[in-house]
């Protein structure tokens, strides 16, 4: 087994850090919903899950239990995680 190399450990901690603020995100979308104040745009969120927080964003939409009837969320951010890592796997 090799060790990881520098670009490695760089991929998975923009990963770490794209997932916990699409996870932050996915909060604070929940919270405005429950207030009835101005919403964070699904794009937005989408683009969240392309950039990399497409972890952050699937474990968002299950634990505020947010999104999770929308079947755009319920295909489509599982879907970007598995070409994502499918992405990872292939190339790094």
């Amino acid at each position: 087994m090799t060790p990881m190399s520098v670009l490695e450990h760089l991929i998975l901690a923009y990963i770490g850090l794209a997932s916990l603020f699409s996870f932050g995100i996915m909060g604070i979308d929940k919270r405005k919903a429950v207030k009835g104040s101005y919403r964070i745009s699904e794009k937005f969120l989408f683009t969240c899950a392309f950039a990399g927080g497409s972890a952050g964003i699937l474990a968002g939409m299950y634990i505020f239990r947010h999104k999770i009837r929308r079947w755009k969320f319920k295909l489509g951010v599982p879907a970007i995680l598995i070409l994502e890592l499918y992405l990872y796997v292939k190339f790094i």
